[in-house]
């Protein structure tokens, strides 16, 4: 995980301190300036794009540690790659934190019942999984869960989420297909309200976020159940297509948090990155793998240790 992204990340620590040592020549100290490092900026941005980083995120990191950077006084007896990493690191920290969620679902669940948590995302993204692995993460503190399958579109989609549901013990609301999602989202919740469950996992049809009429419909799933959290699930290995979806599902339903999926798959790390920094939304949870077991809460510092480890 990341292991491109860390060999890209040590190469621009090498280009900048290489500049850096060159811009002090054999002058005891020299006050690094801005635009010392922006002149070899072009090749940077260049690298971390080779990496799957986003150019619009690649120029602000280049940027941002040049900024930080500037102004410093260097003695070309320093230690000038550490000083480089030191900074380096604190552009990436700053922008994984954007990311950080002050949230908590296990406490949201106890506090307000049933806590309702409405699943959305295109195609592909490892939705229903990621359903299964919330609802494994919530029973495991001891939360009486429910899950909803509003999907009566895609034939095979309410059996997939059964499947997961037995194999965790969990029990799932279904409708008949074809039949109106809204209805039994409506139905689904009231069930709960009756018999005590601290949380509803409400799953949604998996559609494009150019599809205006499936849109429409999640619209009104969210206005029936007025969930308490809108999560949209993301595929970290799209990039930029997983900023677009975000955008285009907090324009016409609303995100409040977001779930990256397959990080475990993400060799380079850098589509993960250009995520987490212009969605504008908190990440709840990262899906590091298949188990049931494999989702972790969002955390910038074990990011940020991966990303600037010594060890492969």
């Amino acid at each position: 995980m990341f292991k491109a992204l860390k060999n890209v990340f040590s190469s621009i620590k090498s280009s900048i301190a290489k500049g850096i040592s060159d811009a002090i020549g054999s002058i005891a100290t020299k006050e690094i300036r801005y635009d010392d490092i922006i002149k070899i900026s072009s090749d940077l941005v260049i690298k971390l794009v080779e990496a799957d980083v986003a150019y619009e995120v690649a120029e602000e990191i280049v940027k941002g540690v040049a900024k930080k950077i500037d102004g410093t006084r260097i003695g070309r007896f320093e230690d000038i790659e550490n000083f480089v990493e030191k900074k380096l690191r604190e552009t990436i920290e700053e922008i994984l934190m954007r990311g950080k969620w002050q949230g908590d679902m296990v406490s949201m669940a106890r506090s307000k019942k049933p806590l309702k948590i409405v699943f959305m995302g295109v195609n592909g993204v490892g939705k229903t999984t990621t359903i299964a692995k919330v609802a494994r993460y919530l029973s495991r503190n001891g939360l009486k869960v429910l899950v909803v399958a509003g999907d009566t579109f895609r034939a095979g989609a309410q059996e997939q989420l059964a499947i997961h549901c037995s194999r965790l013990g969990i029990p799932i609301f279904r409708g008949k297909y074809g039949s109106d999602p809204g209805a039994v989202v409506f139905d689904a919740i009231k069930h709960a309200e009756r018999s005590g469950y601290d949380a509803v996992l409400i799953d949604t049809a998996g559609r494009q976020h150019t599809d205006r009429d499936l849109m429409e419909e999640i619209k009104k799933i969210v206005r029936v159940s007025k969930p308490d959290l809108r999560v949209l699930v993301l595929d970290s290995l799209t990039g930029n297509d997983a900023v677009n979806q975000a955008r285009e599902f907090d324009k016409y339903v609303g995100v409040d948090v977001a779930i990256l999926t397959k990080l475990d798959a993400n060799a380079t790390g850098g589509s993960a990155i250009s995520i987490i920094a212009s969605i504008g939304k908190p990440i709840a949870f990262i899906g590091v793998g298949q188990g049931y077991d494999d989702l972790r809460s969002y955390d910038p510092e074990e990011i940020l240790s991966k990303i600037f480890s010594t060890s492969e």
